[in-house]
């Protein structure tokens, strides 16, 4: 597929990226989604990974982002991931070029608990 320019951008969680696969599968006639190896991949990966519904995901990353030093990519993958400790959460900001303090990790994963 060319693509000749993006539109759009969005970042979703794993939760919503299932929702909306299910829904082409679902529109898809059975023959030609057979052929498709990387679509039926994908929902696989998606049934696997996610966590959570479609909406309480995108409630977390919506909360996350109201904390200080978390960005719309960071919350996505905190959505997708739902790190549970400091060592996993300090994995996901292991790029960054500032470190959080404990009352900063401490904010962001009491936010994740109220989700799991």
């Amino acid at each position: 597929m060319i693509v000749k320019r993006i539109e759009e951008e969005l970042l979703i969680t794993n939760s919503e990226s299932r929702e909306i696969l299910l829904e082409l599968q679902e529109k898809l006639p059975k023959d030609v989604l057979e052929d498709k190896f990387e679509m039926r991949r994908a929902i696989e990966h998606t049934k696997t990974f996610s966590n959570m519904e479609p909406e309480k995901s995108r409630q977390l990353v919506d909360e996350l982002l109201k904390l200080e030093k978390v960005r719309v990519d960071i919350a996505v993958k905190i959505a997708n991931l739902l790190p549970r400790t400091n060592d996993e959460l300090r994995a996901i900001y292991a790029k960054e070029r500032f470190t959080l303090s404990k009352e900063e990790l401490k904010e962001i994963l009491d936010t994740v608990v109220k989700y799991i």
